[in-house]
């Protein structure tokens, strides 16, 4: 491991301050120090934020707002969010170890790198690690890859599971940049695409830091379901995972979101399938028709074409289990 500074900050003013392009922020340190012992991240410094960021969580008639140093077990006890936002405790739930759950920090989680073994694997080519050395996944081993949205650039998927549930619920990150503007963005515009610049994961200004994640106020919190299917059931990166939400009047479908892990570079919503949910009758045969407008649009590679029945089987679960929770 290389040598590096470490220093604490006391308010996220300070944090910024001591943010130069050779330093990195640390907060919960479950993503990071695994990429500091495998020397993909090699900072000049380190700049502890644990207490610099919030730990609150609050609701309001309008929104629920997570500090970014709200741990991920906390997210599955809260009762607000319990009571509230019950997707995203079980999105939580489903990911990691408890150990981990106690130290991830809510902002951490959205900055997780990929899990693709060529990133991890500094012997072999990876764009996402080194510009224009290439992506070994893209003919290797990638069964574990993206199955849309990729580039022949990068096909690594986002890991999170949190991450689904939030760009699922239409949830917001705010944040203040290096000059300490504040900012916000859409949840559903945060993480990128691979296309021509893989190395980047999100559109994070450069040096900034995340406040806070805002949830708006829905209806959801009644019928929903999380679907995450791993090869082993605990502690294990998913292939193929579903959030659905459903508002419902009767036996009709009002509002429905779904979105997905494990398919793509980013957490992916199926705005075709939402679209062709709403107004109709709940229903076995409607379920399976919006699995088959989702399935149209992936394209699977070399050795993961296992993906696409799994991810149809578990879209017509999860919006079998909303329905009836």
């Amino acid at each position: 491991m290389k040598p590096f500074i470490f220093e604490k900050a006391k308010t996220s003013a300070e944090a910024l301050k001591l943010k130069t392009s050779g330093k990195d922020f640390i907060a919960g340190g479950t993503n990071i120090v695994d990429l500091l012992k495998k020397n993909i991240a090699q900072p000049d410094g380190m700049i502890d934020v644990s207490t610099a960021l919030s730990t609150e969580i609050k609701l309001s008639e309008r929104s629920l707002n997570i500090g970014s140093m709200v741990r991920n077990t906390t997210l599955t006890t809260n009762s607000d969010l319990l009571k509230n936002y019950p997707l995203i405790t079980k999105a939580v739930l489903a990911g990691a170890s408890p150990q981990i759950r106690n130290m991830a920090s809510t902002a951490g989680n959205l900055l997780q790198r990929t899990r693709c073994p060529y990133f991890y694997d500094v012997t072999t080519p990876c764009n996402k690690r080194k510009k224009g050395s290439g992506c070994s996944a893209l003919n290797g081993d990638n069964k574990m890859s993206a199955i849309v949205g990729y580039s022949d650039q990068c096909v690594a998927v986002h890991p999170s599971d949190l991450c689904i549930s939030l760009v699922a619920l239409d949830a917001n990150v705010h944040g203040v940049d290096s000059k300490n503007k504040q900012f916000t963005i859409p949840f559903k515009d945060f993480h990128k695409l691979p296309e021509d610049t893989p190395w980047l994961d999100n559109n994070l200004p450069q040096n900034a830091l995340i406040t806070h994640i805002e949830v708006p106020k829905n209806e959801f919190h009644k019928k929903y379901s999380y679907i995450k299917l791993r090869e082993r059931t605990s502690y294990a990166f998913a292939m193929i995972s579903v959030a659905s939400a459903l508002q419902m009047d009767g036996d009709t479908i009002k509002e429905a979101r779904l979105a997905s892990g494990g398919v793509a570079h980013k957490p992916w919503r199926w705005h075709e399938a939402e679209s062709y949910l709403k107004g109709k009758k709940a229903s076995d045969e409607v379920f399976k028709k919006a699995s088959e407008i989702v399935i149209e649009k992936v394209k699977p590679l070399s050795n993961n074409a296992y993906k696409v029945p799994m991810l149809k089987g578990a879209i017509e679960l999860a919006l079998r289990n909303a329905v009836n929770l």
